[in-house]
């Protein structure tokens, strides 16, 4: 029955999926790591019993968060070598080095510490739990670092030289391959996201247990630093986006062309497409909402600047403009939205009605889970926008994909959804549990002879991520991917 289908596209549509489906957990625990470290260290500094009850009731969501992550991220290893094997043979002198530091760095920080900070509460001193509840927040920004650096130099390549056997190889520093003309900005970028969609989450839990309780000392202290985070971090994030945009015009003209939806270009000021419908076989965007030369403003601080459209691109170098147009809209659309939301609770703290005003609290548990939102469809901007090239302008996802039968990667799909969607289903409904219950004084956490919040949800721990380093994969522009 899969004969007819197509095996590239199979196979692009399974890493699409499995990263998509891995990439939500690492979003969430880069972010969870921080605020534990944060939560224990104002524990020990102020004493103060809530941040411990705290600490305690998100130590539990995060084991299992990070758990679902590592056996997420195990499938994405073992792609490269299936599903992209000529991806995986071209680029390894390169990308295989930069895998392993992220190994030898955070995986070694993560797996060394992370079971003291979640069993050594009772079993070691106050000052090396908290050093070791740093080092795992630590690993997890160590592990996105080498990630992204993998998936910057996917998007801008430096620093490499192509061998006589077809093998892209470094050349004289690795410094111009780590740190990539687009790395700085992806690495900021995608880091940020992952603590306003931490803050999202953490701020729609204590705004939902403020409905029912607006007295709850647990919700309202969760509550308030969630917004804390909203209103300082997300006007940053738009910067560093706006930041990383032009990086991309400069790097990857294309892509910016397909997200603002630029079919002709613009000798004498472009517009600011806001809405429409792009429609690449008439080379237009039809039914379009426009601001008049406000893309020129934004993109060369230039109302008249000209910009360059994909008239100037040949017809097989053109991602598809329709996905990566209404995904970069989304991402930007939630952005503002967070953006909404943050100043709303500095209005809110002014008037002293921060716990006192429901259609905030209800804003904000509807608003919980828009930053797995924006992180996936910020993904989906870079990724799609590189298209047609796996390495950008030297490698073409055509040609970079194993020789394998359509009925192979068909039945290796099918598995995946069927196991996915059981397993981690299951998961995300525990967490969901546990973010249901209120967080009360005393909460239980892991003690000398309890099971833990590993174990008490069935998990056996083991390592915290796997050797091809898939476990932190973030950000808009997260994990080498070479299929979508």
């Amino acid at each position: 029955m899969f004969d007819s289908l197509d095996a590239l596209l199979l196979a692009r549509i399974q890493f699409a999926f499995t990263v998509s489906f891995h990439f939500f957990f690492p979003a969430f625990s880069i972010g969870l790591a921080s605020y534990l470290a944060v939560l224990e260290g104002l524990w020990l500094k102020t004493g103060k019993p809530v941040y411990l009850d705290l600490f305690k009731y998100w130590l539990k969501i995060f084991a299992i968060a990070f758990a679902m992550g590592v056996v997420s991220g195990i499938v994405m290893s073992y792609q490269f070598g299936t599903n992209w094997s000529v991806f995986s043979d071209v680029s390894g002198p390169i990308l295989g080095p930069l895998m392993a530091y992220e190994v030898l760095t955070a995986f070694f920080l993560e797996a060394g510490f992370l079971g003291v900070m979640l069993f050594g509460m009772n079993k070691v001193g106050k000052k090396l739990h908290f050093a070791a509840t740093l080092m795992v927040a630590l690993g997890t920004f160590v592990s996105a670092f080498w990630i992204l650096s993998v998936n910057s130099w996917m998007q801008t390549p430096t620093g490499y030289f192509i061998a006589d056997n077809g093998q892209y190889m470094p050349g004289d520093s690795w410094w111009d391959i780590v740190f990539n003309p687009s790395f700085p900005y992806r690495l900021v970028h995608t880091v940020m996201a992952a603590y306003l969609t931490t803050a999202f989450v953490v701020g729609a839990v204590g705004a939902w247990h403020l409905l029912k309780d607006r007295a709850n000392l647990h919700a309202r202290t969760m509550f308030s630093m969630a917004m804390w985070m909203a209103a300082i971090v997300t006007p940053l994030q738009i910067f560093a986006g706006d930041m990383h945009g032009l990086n991309t015009l400069e790097h990857q003209p294309a892509k910016v062309m397909a997200m603002e939806g630029h079919y002709q270009s613009h000798p004498e000021g472009a517009p600011l497409i806001l809405f429409g419908i792009p429609d690449s076989d008439a080379k237009t965007v039809r039914y379009a909402i426009q601001i008049p030369k406000a893309s020129s403003l934004i993109l060369k601080h230039d109302l008249n600047a000209p910009l360059d459209g994909l008239d100037t691109i040949p017809e097989d170098e053109q991602p598809p403009v329709g996905i990566v147009f209404w995904s970069f809209r989304i991402m930007v659309g939630i952005g503002f939205a967070m953006l909404g939301i943050g100043l709303m609770s500095l209005y809110a703290r002014a008037r002293g009605t921060l716990y006192d005003w429901p259609l905030l609290h209800r804003l904000a548990v509807v608003m919980g889970p828009s930053g797995f939102a924006a992180v996936l469809a910020g993904w989906i901007t870079t990724e799609v926008g590189r298209q047609p090239y796996v390495i950008y302008g030297l490698l073409r996802t055509a040609d970079a994909a194993s020789p394998l039968a359509a009925p192979a990667v068909a039945a290796s799909l099918l598995a995946f959804i069927i196991v996915y969607f059981a397993v981690f289903g299951v998961g995300v409904w525990y967490i969901l549990k546990l973010m249901g219950k209120p967080p009360k004084p005393g909460e239980p956490g892991a003690k000398r002879g309890d099971k833990g919040p590993i174990r008490s949800a069935g998990i056996t721990p083991g390592p915290t991520q796997n050797p091809g380093g898939a476990d932190t994969l973030p950000g808009s522009g997260p994990s080498a991917v070479p299929a979508e």
